[in-house]
């Protein structure tokens, strides 16, 4: 039986996926997923290994990539393909927030599980890529490696001494949970083939002739359809259980697709909260205004909304330089690197701004939570970045053949923002009201700013210098040399754009913190709708979300199954 990797690499990138019309009317499976993007497919793929179960996947993109280039599971694309886990710190917190169970230990064998790492060739070890091999993968289905066009010329050495110059270590690997340094990244790429290794080749195209797995694209989920031949009461402790899922199918027909089992929702986290709304599952005061009769009180749906603000700086450069891909290079930097020795004099106000920021979250949350219960969960968040020193920067530098750019972001931002229903997302006229509310935290402007002025040293520092002669965005003139923080703000304000990791707003935590999901990732108030994807990670996380999504779609799919969970690993480097 040839492996999932090999037929991989022997699937064009036209292949065709094994497709379901809706018939009959009302199909029954056991398990219904809604949203084909990264954590959809791995837990189809692992779902349909049992030959008993059958499985649907709904999905609104087409068939040639899982999901199409819409926005319609916008937080499953995975962006640049890069392939980097969380902080181990990080994964570790989330256990004292209501997820037992859930540390970096109990995940590492997961991350491990979903990959197939290409070592680096001679070629690339030569130009300064290199791994630790204990810390990878060998079987999984995703191939991970270093593209044939990465490190080009002696850009490795140009960019990490710089770094070096700075302060950082370069990293033998980025993917062991010590995340601060210089690294040059390894991505979701099959080499051989010199193609992207998404979810729908590493684990749909293999088994997409199963007789027990469907797929239905150009499809849109509205809502659950609930059980009512078991009615619960309204309320805290009510349990309400799901008996499929009312589609807009290809041809504009509403049927339902029946689960006699699980509905899972993979849709992402600006789709799945608001599938939960227009199922009655939500924030009644938000519920009751779009005329939807509340089936279950969870005023943290939609909300809790992370996202991270992106920045880019560009120079000229003198290199000779012909691949456009994006250049593998970043660094991690934490907040003793950005503030030096006024670190403690941040870290104080930061600390003094907690109740502050805390009531500021309360506020415009729709009375889903109160200022305590935030304050809780910044405290968390600044003793990660303050106590256990976990980097809150990444910066990015690449090389191309017409600039240079440096592109940098605050990684675990403050500001929480929400994503909700509106009359216009009801009668399909719009989008849902998407608020991530950038800036609206002041600790999030100074760190933005103090990245920004590290990048620009990065940029004046030799031998990056010595390419790259001549600031064009912000320019010196725009931000000065020696601007003052307003100046910085001013530009970052007017020019950053999305990081596309909105997470959180289907947050695997505590019922009464917030959480939506618990550390079964089933919906509090019942008992048989979860929700796998990035909307259940309760904090933004370093690294990219693709690794973290794949371990926890693994990690999700045993829980389902009721298999044992594999045995945590004690992670020693």
């Amino acid at each position: 039986m040839p492996s999932a990797f090999s037929l991989l690499v022997a699937l064009p990138l036209s292949a065709s996926l094994a497709l379901a019309s809706v018939e009959p009317e009302n199909p029954q499976y056991d398990y219904v997923i809604v949203g084909g993007g990264t954590c959809g497919l791995v837990l189809a793929n692992r779902l349909s290994e049992d030959s008993n179960v059958t499985v649907a996947v709904i999905e609104a993109g087409g068939q040639e990539l899982f999901p199409a280039a819409s926005l319609r599971t916008i937080t499953q694309h995975e962006v640049g393909a890069t392939y980097i886990r969380a902080e181990a710190a990080q994964i570790d917190a989330w256990e004292g927030i209501g997820n037992a169970g859930w540390n970096w230990s109990s995940l590492w064998p997961y991350y491990k599980k979903s990959e197939h790492i290409q070592p680096p060739t001679p070629s690339q070890a030569a130009h300064g890529i290199t791994y630790e091999p204990s810390v990878h993968g060998v079987d999984g289905p995703l191939a991970v490696g270093w593209s044939i066009h990465d490190a080009p010329a002696n850009t490795t050495a140009i960019i990490g001494q710089t770094w070096n110059k700075l302060g950082y270590p370069t990293l033998q690997d980025d993917n062991t949970g010590n995340l601060r340094g210089f690294y040059v990244w390894p991505r979701t790429l099959n080499r051989t083939a010199d193609i992207r290794a998404d979810a729908a080749r590493a684990y749909y195209w293999p088994v997409s002739d199963r007789e027990n797995l469907h797929a239905y694209t150009f499809t849109t989920a509205d809502q659950l359809v609930w059980d009512e031949a078991k009615p619960q009461p309204y309320g805290y402790g009510s349990s309400s259980s799901a008996s499929g899922v009312r589609i807009t199918a290809s041809d504009g027909t509403k049927p339902t697709i029946r689960a006699s089992r699980e509905v899972i929702l993979s849709a992402g986290s600006l789709r799945s909260p608001v599938i939960l709304e227009q199922s009655g599952v939500g924030n009644p005061q938000i519920l009751n205004r779009h005329g939807i009769q509340p089936k279950v009180a969870l005023p943290g749906v939609g909300e809790n909304l992370q996202d991270q603000a992106n920045q880019v700086l560009a120079y000229t450069i003198s290199l000779n330089l012909s691949s456009t891909e994006w250049p593998p290079f970043g660094t991690f930097a934490t907040a003793n690197d950005l503030f030096g020795s006024n670190t403690s004099a941040v870290e104080s106000y930061v600390r003094s701004q907690i109740p502050t920021y805390a009531s500021r979250i309360a506020a415009q949350a729709n009375n889903s939570t109160t200022q305590a219960i935030q304050e809780k969960l910044l405290t968390l968040q600044t003793d990660l970045i303050f106590t256990q020193h976990v980097p809150v920067a990444e910066i990015l530098t690449a090389p191309f053949p017409s600039a240079l750019s440096i592109a940098f972001w605050d990684l675990l931002p403050f500001s929480r923002g929400s994503v909700h229903i509106t009359p216009q997302f009801i009668n399909g006229s719009a989008q849902p009201a998407i608020n991530p509310n950038y800036f609206m935290i002041d600790k999030d402007a100074i760190f933005q700013t103090a990245i920004a002025r590290q990048s620009r040293q990065a940029a004046r520092t030799s031998p990056l210098a010595d390419i790259a002669p001549s600031e064009t965005a912000p320019n010196t003139t725009t931000v000065p040399i020696d601007a003052s923080d307003a100046q910085w703000l001013a530009w970052l304000k007017a020019t950053y754009g999305t990081n596309s990791h909105p997470l959180g707003t289907c947050a695997m935590m505590a019922r009464e913190l917030g959480g939506v999901v618990d550390p079964e990732l089933m919906v509090y108030g019942t008992r048989n709708v979860r929700v796998v994807d990035a909307s259940v990670l309760p904090y933004q996380i370093d690294g990219h979300l693709t690794s973290t999504l794949y371990a926890v779609a693994e990690r999700a799919s045993d829980i389902i199954r009721g298999r044992p969970l594999l045995a945590p690993e004690s992670v020693q480097l």
